[in-house]
């Protein structure tokens, strides 16, 4: 197979003139991105200007200062909204730097940009990061060059409702204001770019030279041909327990499995790529490469007490496949410890949600007294990392036909080789990561694919059928194939390779093809005297999280990458979390009544803060709004509320005839709501983004025209705009 990539040098071909009106085309695009929504944009622009043959530059806002700006003829902002109309934290930096009064006016004069924000028109601060943005930028004397454009999270077909049409826009103006020399055309589709990430074997390590153990052993005695490095490596090659052996040599094994497992170890030992041990060795062999020798390894085999603890079924199988806990090297990652992760709803309940419990021990400093201790606030979260499965690790390995390298250790290389931008954003691989570490740890290889992941793997494939199908799912003009394909049925990069066998995907091309694992936020659902732990010198942390669980139209069973992660964690578990800061009612609006609105894991941040305002004595009355489905089956924390003193009405939808939500039992509480209002009650709208949200604003607005205390919602509006401060926190 042959992949055909693009060569900057396009300079060279037509002589000097030609030479610096390309080196004059050079674009600088800055993302700030919470989720990567805006970073994967940002990509895709950057694809757009190589292909027009420009030079461009694409990272985070915070990995440049201001005088960067001037340096590129064409600046592009891509930016997301979060929390109540906050810059992401990797623009945040950037930001205040726009902010600074020292600087001149018309200080960016020379600057011509664009901006394209994201946003959720269900937040009452719509895509204001990206209108902010955008207006300090004309205060300083930068020059739109292309009208803005803004995305809704909202729209029918998400983010590309809006991006596709302002990108072909985009590119018709770049064209048309900035024309290429003569004989020189945009590179085409057809014709891959070269990737900005590989990843290559360590220290050059061919895979010819990497041993594979006793074998490379005999060869080495026995052989004329051996390879004068076997006898050098085997003893850094660390040799793996043959898994399908050990399980084979169980006397509970039924026959069926038996059978199974017999083919199974029968394919294994004839793999060219097997590196794995007989289950059974020589007393001298299993002595050389496992302390305790023959013992050790014949552990799993020997039924020395009661053989339940050996069942194929059992608890020792399962734990195989669970991913692997290591902790990796995260900035700003603290230890935590779980200690409780208990099912909240009933078996029979159509969700699973967790009540999860973490100590967190305090960071140890350099001299024994020093100890820094975790301080979260209502209002923030907490960043879980997820791993991926060894199966579907496995499945992926066996597909791409990467059994020979998955086990030799690997490492980043980046086509710029500037140090601020030579590194991956968001990976931090374990020292020394094998590729079948990089792909439990690190790279999401059952995420929904994009456009992008179709357009690239159509390169790995001969079979003409498959790439002019995988050409169609990455034309924007076919959406509603792509859709019906990819969004509907959910269906992940792994199983979208499984539909089409031929392609290969070179493992050096790993980064490009597969994004890396964000991080999942939870709202802290503790708060006050919760953050003391029963360990010392610990912090305690409590989560409410609802487990992603369906299926599809496929009649498939999907779990999220997150909660199939969580629901594995057994108690003792420790992993690697991060706090999420967000701007919340801090102690001054304490003394203030509060309006809580919190359907399902909503509630979660309300508690959080009602804690939280348990220790101040001053502290004015709550009103809290709370919707589940059933009173039996998801009434989170119920019974917290006596302890808390809040005044709690509920809204269970499917627990009579009619359905009911929080929105109606607003309007029912009309004179309670307008009194807390004109109290000047704060007032918190969390849980679920979409329709809920608008539809809460829309009905406490109802109670004061209710109460004929205004004319109309859009008066009302203005009233709690002025008297009552709002927090949300939806997602």
């Amino acid at each position: 197979m042959t992949t055909e990539h693009h060569n900057d040098s396009a300079k060279s071909t037509d002589g000097r003139d030609e030479a610096v009106q390309l080196d004059n085309r050079r674009i600088l695009i800055l993302y700030g991105s919470e989720t990567g929504n805006s970073q994967d944009l940002a990509g895709n622009l950057e694809r757009l200007a190589e292909r027009l043959h420009f030079k461009t530059l694409a990272c985070e806002m915070n990995d440049v200062e201001l005088n960067l700006l001037p340096r590129y003829p064409l600046t592009i902002f891509v930016i997301s909204t979060t929390g109540q109309g906050e810059i992401p934290q990797n623009a945040l930096k950037f930001w205040k730097s726009l902010l600074r009064k020292r600087l001149p006016p018309n200080c960016l004069r020379s600057v011509n940009f664009t901006t394209f924000g994201l946003g959720d028109s269900s937040y009452s601060k719509y895509n204001w990061a990206a209108r902010k943005l955008h207006k300090r930028l004309e205060q300083l004397g930068a020059t739109e060059f292309y009208p803005r454009g803004e995305a809704d999270e909202r729209h029918e077909d998400g983010i590309d409702g809006t991006f596709l049409s302002w990108e072909h826009s985009l590119r018709t103006h770049l064209l048309r204001e900035y024309p290429l020399p003569e004989g020189v055309s945009p590179i085409p589709l057809d014709v891959q770019l070269p990737p900005k990430f590989t990843i290559e074997l360590a220290g050059n390590m061919g895979v010819a030279d990497e041993p594979m153990p006793d074998r490379d052993e005999k060869l080495g005695e026995n052989s004329d041909n051996a390879s004068p490095k076997s006898a050098g490596n085997a003893a850094s090659q660390k040799p793996t327990l043959d898994r399908t052996a050990a399980l084979f040599s169980h006397v509970d094994t039924p026959a069926s499995e038996s059978e199974f497992l017999n083919r199974s170890l029968q394919q294994e030992r004839l793999s060219i790529g097997s590196t794995t041990y007989s289950a059974r060795l020589s007393e001298g062999t299993a002595r050389k490469y496992y302390p305790g020798g023959i013992n050790i390894l014949d552990r799993p085999n020997v039924l020395k007490d009661h053989p339940s603890k050996y069942s194929l079924d059992g608890s020792s199988c399962v734990e195989e496949n669970l991913p692997p806990p290591d902790l990796l090297p995260i900035p700003g990652a603290w230890n935590a410890i779980l200690r409780e992760n208990r099912r909240i709803t009933p078996d029979t309940h159509w969700q699973d949600v967790r009540h999860l419990v973490f100590d967190v021990p305090a960071r140890r400093g350099p001299a024994k007294e020093e100890s820094d201790l975790l301080n979260y606030a209502p209002g923030d979260a907490v960043i879980i990392f997820p791993k991926n499965f060894p199966q579907d690790v496995q499945a992926l390995i066996d597909l791409m036909g990467w059994q020979e390298v998955a086990d030799l250790t690997f490492e980043h290389h980046a086509r710029h080789r500037d140090k601020l931008f030579s590194t991956l954003k968001h990976c931090c691989p374990p020292p020394r990561s094998t590729l079948r570490q990089l792909l439990l740890n690190i790279y999401d290889i059952t995420a929904i694919p994009k456009r992008l992941f179709f357009e690239e793997i159509a390169f790995y494939t001969d079979d003409p059928l498959h790439r002019e199908r995988l050409r169609e799912f990455s034309n924007p003009g076919l959406s509603d194939e792509f859709y019906d394909y990819t969004s509907r049925p959910r269906r992940s990069m792994l199983e979208v390779l499984q539909d089409f066998p031929s392609v290969k995907i070179p493992y050096q091309h790993v980064p490009s093809i597969f994004p890396v694992m964000r991080g999942r936020s939870y709202s802290a659902a503790s708060g006050g005297r919760l953050l003391k732990s029963e360990t010392p010198d610990a912090t305690r942390v409590e989560l409410l999280v609802a487990l992603v669980k369906y299926k599809t139209v496929l009649r498939k069973t999907r779990q999220g990458l997150c909660s199939r992660y969580v629901a594995s964690l057994k108690p003792g578990t420790i992993i690697n979390l991060t706090l999420d800061e967000h701007d919340s009612f801090n102690a001054p609006f304490y003394e203030r009544p509060l309006l809580a609105i919190g359907p399902g894991t909503g509630i979660a941040p309300i508690r959080a803060h009602l804690w939280d305002r348990r220790e101040d004595l001053q502290a004015g009355d709550a009103l809290v709004f709370f919707g589940g489905r059933n009173q039996d089956a998801d009434y989170y924390f119920k019974d917290d509320w006596n302890k808390l003193g809040a005044q709690v009405v509920t809204a269970f939808s499917r627990d009579q005839k009619e359905k009911i939500y929080v929105q109606d039992r607003i309007r029912e509480q009309a004179p309670l709501v307008c009194e807390f209002l004109l109290k000047g009650a704060c007032i918190m709208i969390c849980g679920s983004s979409g329709k809920m949200p608008e539809a809460v604003r829309h009905a406490i607005c109802d109670c004061l025209v209710m109460a004929r205390l205004v004319p109309d919602r859009e008066s009302a509006r203005k009233v709690i705009q002025a008297r009552n401060p709002v927090w949300e926190e939806v997602w």
